[in-house]
């Protein structure tokens, strides 16, 4: 009896642990990250790596909008009190299918409209983003080391307040990277 209920609750954890892992696959990956000092500032370079659920793409088919929003921060670490927050930056790239013109529009805040014929074009455009400006020259001091904290998420609050019952609710409407963190060496 006791060794038919130690097999019957070790198949079980086996399951949760098999669906917790499968879960985790489905989200977002940063599979590469760095920062980059330029003449204006110091910019994003990052890519990142993942698939809609089948939810989502039923939701871009029938006109629903997506944003992706990226969210970085840059802190100096101090002995003496709390870390020195010396960039914090949000990014969003809203993606949205037109039913009519059976064109996917990405937009982002300070650049030009891209439209798509195919869906795995326009998320190739958000995987891939253009390097982005997340500091003024300035900001940075040079020669210090700085903690980067790197993020990448479908905002839930920009879609219609239906929606969003929804998307709290239902798991396809997940989609998150875990923090990536890295240093870097102001230039």
């Amino acid at each position: 009896m006791t060794v038919r209920f130690f097999l019957l609750l070790a198949c079980q954890l086996l399951l949760a642990l098999t669906c917790a892992t499968a879960q985790a696959a489905e989200g977002i990956e940063i599979t590469r990250a760095s920062i980059e000092a330029s003449d204006d500032g110091y910019r994003l370079s990052a890519v990142y790596s993942f698939d809609l659920t089948p939810g989502l793409e039923q939701a871009i088919e029938h006109g629903v909008a997506l944003s992706f929003t990226t969210e970085i921060e840059l802190t100096r670490p101090r002995w003496w009190w709390t870390d020195d927050h010396a960039v914090s930056s949000r990014r969003t790239t809203k993606l949205n299918y037109d039913v009519l013109l059976r064109v996917y529009h990405v937009s982002t805040p300070g650049s030009i409209q891209q439209n798509f014929d195919t869906l795995d074009d326009a998320l190739r455009a958000i995987r891939l983003p253009a390097r982005w400006l997340i500091a003024p020259k300035g900001a940075l001091k040079p020669g210090e080391t700085y903690n980067v904290t790197l993020r990448m998420f479908m905002d839930r609050e920009f879609l219609l307040k239906p929606l969003q019952i929804d998307a709290f609710n239902n798991s396809d409407w997940r989609l998150a990277s875990h923090k990536k963190t890295f240093t870097y060496r102001a230039e």
